[in-house]
């Protein structure tokens, strides 16, 4: 595994900004998710990391070496995609060894040999090695997907939103595969996505992306208990944190107009009188969503506690995080 650094890395196509000014150091051995809605940059940057796509300005370094000059083979990354990178005539033993035959790897029949059943073993997909890749499922596909990548034993992981194609309960079992293996091999990851909660299960360290910038970069905790913006602080956390006027409970904190409360930093019991729009049961939890003269407020419910729509409940926030006008955070 390699550590990857990128320095000023931008790249355009016309007038429409790819990324912009990028700096940013993947420790080795580290699982990184680039996060962000579409258009933020975040496959621009995989890109340019792979070589697939030449910047306009900016290095990217690979193992303490400036890849300008080099191809993509040379670089030694491993991508995975969203959608499956399947010979669909081909068995999975086929697939999975596909990679491994390339005049530049040359690798010997046995080590292909022991590889793919390696790495069949750690997706679990052993006893389907000699199916055909038309005969599996989506999950199995996409596990044998990532396969292909993990055979290679690359610099490094370049993976693009492969759980989004994905049904809710195999991306809950992909995550968890991902992280185990991740800790299993040490492998080096820069994983992309829009979904804030892959982010905060599997990485190691989070990039925020918009419009082509790096806003925050930092682990999962760092960035949803210390965000630097409303931007960052509305893309993790589940439910959405609050965003309201900074004096919606009455003073106004210095130099703040708008306030971030996590659903679980509200207080019941005292403070402003809102009314229960909703109750929303989940088994573990129960949230209320709530009005607070004219704004949306969404809380967890104090356990043992019965909440009906439109009964009356007093709260107050806990420790909020204050933004200025144009959303940066006042500390």
């Amino acid at each position: 595994m390699a550590e990857v650094v990128l320095k000023n890395l931008s790249k355009s196509y016309g007038s429409d900004v790819g990324i912009s000014d990028i700096s940013m150091t993947v420790p080795d051995g580290a699982f990184v998710v680039l996060l962000g809605p579409t258009g933020a940059g975040k496959t621009t940057t995989l890109r340019l990391i792979s070589g697939l796509e030449k910047a306009d300005a900016g290095e990217v370094w690979i193992g303490g070496r400036n890849v300008a000059q080099e191809t993509p083979a040379q670089r030694d990354v491993a991508m995975v995609f969203q959608q499956y990178s399947l010979y669909p005539h081909l068995t999975v033993r086929e697939n999975l060894a596909f990679p491994l035959k390339s005049p530049v790897l040359k690798t010997p029949a046995d080590e292909i040999e022991r590889k793919v059943a390696e790495v069949a073993d750690v997706l679990q997909i052993s006893h389907k090695l000699d199916n055909k890749a038309t005969a599996l499922s989506g999950g199995e596909m996409q596990r044998v997907s990532i396969g292909r990548a993990l055979v290679r034993d690359p610099a490094i992981y370049l993976m693009d939103e492969p759980l989004s194609s994905l049904d809710a309960k195999l991306r809950t079992d992909l995550r968890v595969e991902l992280k185990r293996i991740h800790a299993s091999l040490g492998a080096t990851l820069l994983y992309v996505t829009h979904d804030q909660i892959e982010a905060m299960t599997m990485a190691t360290h989070v990039g925020v992306l918009n419009h082509g910038k790096l806003v925050q970069y930092g682990t999962p905790r760092e960035i949803y208990e210390n965000p630097n913006s409303v931007y960052v602080a509305s893309r993790l956390g589940l439910p959405r944190i609050n965003i309201v006027p900074a004096d919606l409970f009455g003073h106004a904190p210095n130099g703040a107009a708008q306030i971030g409360m996590r659903p679980e930093h509200i207080a019941q019991g005292e403070g402003a009188q809102a009314t229960v729009k909703r109750v929303e049961q989940l088994g573990d939890q129960t949230r209320l969503h709530l009005d607070l003269h004219g704004h949306a407020i969404t809380t967890l419910a104090i356990p043992d506690h019965d909440y009906e729509p439109g009964a009356q409940l007093r709260i107050s926030p806990k420790n909020p995080l204050c933004f200025d006008a144009q959303g940066a955070r006042i500390l």
